[in-house]
């Protein structure tokens, strides 16, 4: 079968699972619906429309202020919105200070289990015991509010326990997937001006010891800002450690300075709480900006309506920290609540299909939250794997980063969840900061819909002039009103700010997500996918301009475009059409590939990469990726008058 004809097939599929899912209810059971947070979604959706503002000071009354607001929203600078004006916080403060003068200081904050097998528990006694005493250390380092500390590693405690330990200091941490390769590790310590950089000697990833020090090294040499480098020793293999600037976690925290007994500084709500990178348009990612206050009124609130977290469950987000997902809903939103959490080094696949079956099984846990990607590769492997495993404590199930396909869906809902557990399909962004269109326990579900947006989320799809789209009408999806856990801008690009999320609909006031969406007849929103120059493989955003980026920096290649096609498991994968320079040799597939792994990383490794004389262009010089989308899937070219001939 050809490329074309496979990826018309997954089409066909595809569309067809939709149109049946749109008719498609699943009810969660009667003891789950009467047990939800929200029982009924109608009357507190139609109260937040309201009194929006009340609505929110309600929310962020579940919560403890140093000193409470003077204000909920301040609009007189519009988009740069401001929530909970006047009120003195700190994230950590709910997420760690209040619990330890409750029955809470003693119960288990985060079970944690490494690839190889070995595991550690923190309660949240111990865990602000860690989080105090590195703050202490990272305070000795000249750590102030304001600062910025950059964060590499795996998913290890030392993670969580760093982020929190910047919070509380008020300085803001930039966290960067430990997956990144050199290149953009130092283009995000770069930005973000960093003088202190906490990585780790390595993690485990299916078996394999990833080398982060040595990445974190090359980074460090080529943006020349890092002072400190604070290392964990995970793996124990030898990496280089240059003195007087690279020092072991264990040791600083075993010396006088590293103190457990430090205060929580006391931040304005409007204070910068992290600085998280996605990819643009453009080949620079973006800083988005969250600051303390509404953020935290926005993770806790919705991870309770969603997941339905009760004082007993055991929850496992299953993303990476790195990314806003384990931010939001590995470390801030369940901390808040009092949880207990789930956290897991390695692959779900690794060393056999059953892992994460087997874990589930083994800490009894209650909701899994995970992308459609890792379903869809479990599916695979068919049933029999979690067939052999007690999956009865569960209770929900979620999903993110992507839409799920129905097909996923009914799998996940039927095998995994076993008919009993409803699944909560999540939409939201970096720059959302928390959850926006997604279910709570409580409501009718559709197959692959994130059905209706949560309580204090006013959305809609419409036009490109700004007029609602009529049902099963595709267009574009935004957001009428500020939210809380709004980003509050891009870090030292106001102007990209204003341009990317706010330009089009100025007049109006309404942030473009950039995404493409339609309503049903029953008013549930099915997310489609980007409108712009992104591409999401595996429900991890990945600029076109950052892979062209890589691709050119071959010493073979002269010019790059790449965009994504339909892939069964992934979702999109990356299709790249080089241009090669004059008088070179024609490089192997494998070369290129190897290259863009070394700049970027594995995910942004194309999966095919095809040589060209040329690419389509305007005649100002934009490429037409549409155009070569066109072509790649052997459909219509659509308008060309623009190109340049």
């Amino acid at each position: 079968m050809t490329e074309r004809a496979e990826i018309d097939n997954i089409d066909k599929a595809r569309e067809a699972e939709i149109l049946k899912a749109e008719h498609e209810l699943v009810w969660p059971s009667p003891e789950i619906r009467t047990n939800a947070w929200v029982t009924d979604y109608e009357a507190l959706y139609k109260q937040s429309l309201d009194h929006p503002e009340r609505f929110w000071a309600e929310q962020a009354l579940a919560l403890d202020w140093y000193k409470p607001w003077d204000k909920v929203l301040d609009e007189s600078e519009k988009p740069f919105y401001k929530w909970f004006v006047g009120a003195h916080t700190n994230i950590v403060q709910n997420a760690l200070d209040r619990h330890l003068h409750t029955h809470r200081r003693n119960k288990l904050a985060l079970i944690w289990e490494g690839e190889p097998g070995d595991t550690r528990t923190f309660s949240y006694h111990a865990l602000a015991r860690e989080v105090a005493k590195f703050a202490s250390v990272l305070r000795s380092m000249g750590v102030k509010r304001g600062d910025r500390v950059t964060i590499y590693m795996g998913r290890v405690p030392e993670l969580v326990i760093a982020m929190l330990a910047t919070a509380k200091l008020g300085a803001v941490h930039s966290v960067v997937y430990g997956g990144f390769s050199t290149e953009a590790l130092a283009d995000r310590i770069e930005d973000a001006q960093s003088r202190v950089l906490v990585t780790a000697d390595g993690g485990y990833m299916r078996g394999k010891i990833v080398n982060l020090k040595q990445t974190a090294d090359e980074a460090v040499q080529r943006s020349g800002y890092v002072e400190h480098v604070v290392v964990v020793k995970r793996t124990g293999h030898a990496v280089a450690m240059e003195s007087g600037r690279d020092y072991w976690w264990h040791d600083l925290m075993n010396l006088p300075i590293a103190s457990p007994r430090i205060e929580t500084e006391i931040l304005d709500a409007e204070h910068p709480l992290f600085i998280l990178y996605t990819s643009g348009t453009t080949g620079r990612p973006k800083g988005i900006l969250h600051t303390h206050g509404g953020y935290q009124v926005h993770v806790a609130t919705t991870l309770r309506w969603v997941f339905d977290i009760k004082d007993e469950d055991r929850y496992w987000c299953a993303a990476d920290p790195g990314w806003i997902t384990g931010h939001s809903y590995i470390v801030y939103g369940p901390l808040i609540l009092g949880a207990t959490s789930f956290m897991y080094e390695g692959a779900p696949n690794f060393p056999y299909p059953n892992r994460w079956w087997q874990l589930i099984e083994r800490y009894s846990l209650n909701i899994l939250y995970t992308a459609p990607t890792a379903i869809r590769g479990l599916m695979r492997f068919g049933e029999s794997w979690p067939q052999r495993y007690d999956l009865s404590s569960l209770r929900l199930l979620g999903t993110v980063g992507e839409p799920i396909n129905p097909e996923a869906w009914r799998w996940y809902h039927r095998v995994i969840g076993q008919g009993r557990c409803p699944i909560m399909d999540t939409w939201w962004q970096t720059e959302t900061g928390g959850f926006m269109i997604a279910p709570v326990p409580s409501v009718a579900l559709k197959p692959g819909s994130a059905t209706r947006p949560l309580p204090g989320i006013v959305v809609d799809v419409v036009t490109e002039d700004g007029k609602s789209c009529g049902p099963n009408e595709d267009g574009l999806l935004v957001v009428k009103r500020p939210w809380p856990g709004m980003l509050r801008t891009v870090y030292r690009d106001p102007d990209r700010f204003v341009e990317q999320y706010w330009s089009k609909f100025k007049d109006r006031g309404w942030y473009l997500t950039g995404d493409s969406a339609r309503k049903d007849d029953d008013g549930y929103l099915w997310v489609i996918g980007r409108i712009d120059d992104v591409i999401k493989v595996a429900g991890y955003r990945l600029g076109t301009a950052e892979v062209e980026s890589a691709l050119v920096s071959h010493q073979a290649i002269a010019e790059a475009a790449v965009i994504g096609v339909p892939d069964d498991v992934k979702g999109s994968v990356i299709h790249a059409f080089c241009i090669l320079r004059a008088g070179v040799q024609t490089p192997t597939e494998d070369d290129v590939k190897a290259h863009v792994r070394k700049e970027m990383g594995a995910i942004a490794v194309p999966s095919k990469i095809t040589f060209v004389p040329s690419l389509p262009k305007t005649r100002s010089g934009k490429i037409m990726r549409r155009v070569l989308k066109a072509r790649a899937l052997g459909q219509p070219e659509g308008d060309v008058s623009t190109l340049e001939t």
